[in-house]
């Protein structure tokens, strides 16, 4: 058993703060947090440490756009048709990306990775360990279908297949595969035809379908989420909506929160590079964190670096946010939407032993980690 000290422990549970306790682990396991010294094992103390769960990144292409290579070699997208369900983004990740090392020296150590918005249906997305040796062994679980409506899938008129011009073109696709995909199930369901005889790619829908995988959907705008809204009724689909970086009306927000829909926010400090983040701001983080839909943080690395993800939190701490809800933001709200909240997330009891102890409060720019820990094993420690 080994013991790590906490002066100052978050959780990751909002509203959760705990002092002078010590987390208790053994193998890649938390059996437990204690006020009390233990008596046996072996144990971990810095002066004055701040303790708290390791960081998940909810979106991003890290290990597909790669550190120090040509963008020319990016994988995020897959060129050859505009649904691609049996596209399967752990492999094209790449695990010899210096950015790992440099987002686990940050704390931050599980990426959700998905493929690109290029396409209608880009494929499955997949959650990894940041320290995994190969794709195998980082591998954790697969986290949805991605899908893409507004401005990026219609910019792709010069890849291969029927490609959309306007986002009406994106919806009838979309809404095409799914009816595809819903009547084969029912000629499955009745017996009229076997699973065998049904085409791959259809058959991989299904799950979409009945509502059991998530449709992971890349929209910025607000008309294209009232999109998303009305597609989600229609074929009752069980949904995320991520980036909605042009929303400016807490309207949109509201709505969202309604249906019950998770949102995967940001990435707060890229550029608005196309005229479909013309009314995005910085300020726009004060209307979510009033209307408090559940949701998280991406990097959505590399349009901005993993490994300061982190950072994003100052907007949601001047826009009220407390320190234990921000810091909730990468990890037990980020795990309960990629519903991995039975491993991660939080420092309790049962949960894998991932915690990254601070050299300070980790919200003052001199603070830094001292110590990264995942699956109980030390992953990163500055001298």
């Amino acid at each position: 058993m080994k013991a790590l000290r906490a002066d100052l422990l978050y959780t990751g549970k909002p509203g959760e703060v705990l002092r002078n306790v010590y987390v208790l682990f053994e193998g890649e396991k938390i059996i437990g947090v204690s006020e009390e010294k233990p008596r046996e094992g072996e144990i971990i103390d810095f002066d004055g440490s701040i303790v708290t769960p390791a960081f998940i990144d909810s979106h991003c292409h890290i290990g597909m756009n790669r550190h120090g290579e040509p963008s020319a070699e990016s994988e995020s997208n897959e060129k050859y048709g505009p649904v691609l369900p049996l596209i399967d983004a752990i492999y094209s990740v790449y695990l010899d990306d210096k950015a790992f090392k440099e987002s686990i020296e940050h704390g931050v150590l599980y990426s959700c990775i998905l493929p690109g918005s290029g396409n209608i249906i880009g494929g499955k997305g997949v959650l990894i360990r940041n320290y995994g040796r190969d794709v195998e062994e980082a591998f954790i679980k697969y986290a949805g279908v991605k899908a893409a409506l507004g401005y990026n899938p219609r910019s792709t008129v010069d890849w291969k297949g029927v490609r959309p011009y306007t986002r009406m073109g994106a919806i009838a696709i979309l809404r095409r595969w799914l009816e595809k995909a819903k009547d084969q199930l029912k000629l499955v369901e009745r017996g009229k035809k076997t699973l065998e005889e049904v085409d791959p790619e259809i058959k991989h829908l299904f799950p979409v379908v009945k509502g059991e995988e998530r449709l992971r959907v890349h929209v910025h705008k607000m008309d294209d989420a009232a999109g998303l809204l009305m597609i989600k009724r229609e074929f009752n689909l069980k949904v995320t909506a991520e980036h909605l970086g042009d929303v400016h009306s807490k309207f949109t927000f509201e709505k969202l929160k309604k249906e019950n829909i998770p949102i995967i926010y940001g990435p707060l400090d890229s550029h608005a590079y196309k005229v479909e983040l013309k009314h995005r701001s910085w300020r726009n983080a004060k209307l979510i964190v009033e209307v408090k839909p559940l949701f998280s943080i991406m990097s959505d690395h590399p349009v901005t670096l993993q490994r300061n993800i982190f950072l994003q939190t100052r907007f949601f701490r001047r826009f009220g946010m407390s320190k234990d809800e921000c810091i909730a933001l990468l990890t037990s709200k980020a795990a309960r939407i990629l519903e991995i909240d039975d491993k991660l997330g939080t420092i309790e009891n049962g949960k894998w032993a991932s915690m990254i102890v601070w050299s300070g409060d980790p919200f003052s720019l001199d603070s830094y980690p001292k110590m990264v820990i995942g699956e109980g094993k030390i992953l990163h420690e500055e001298s």
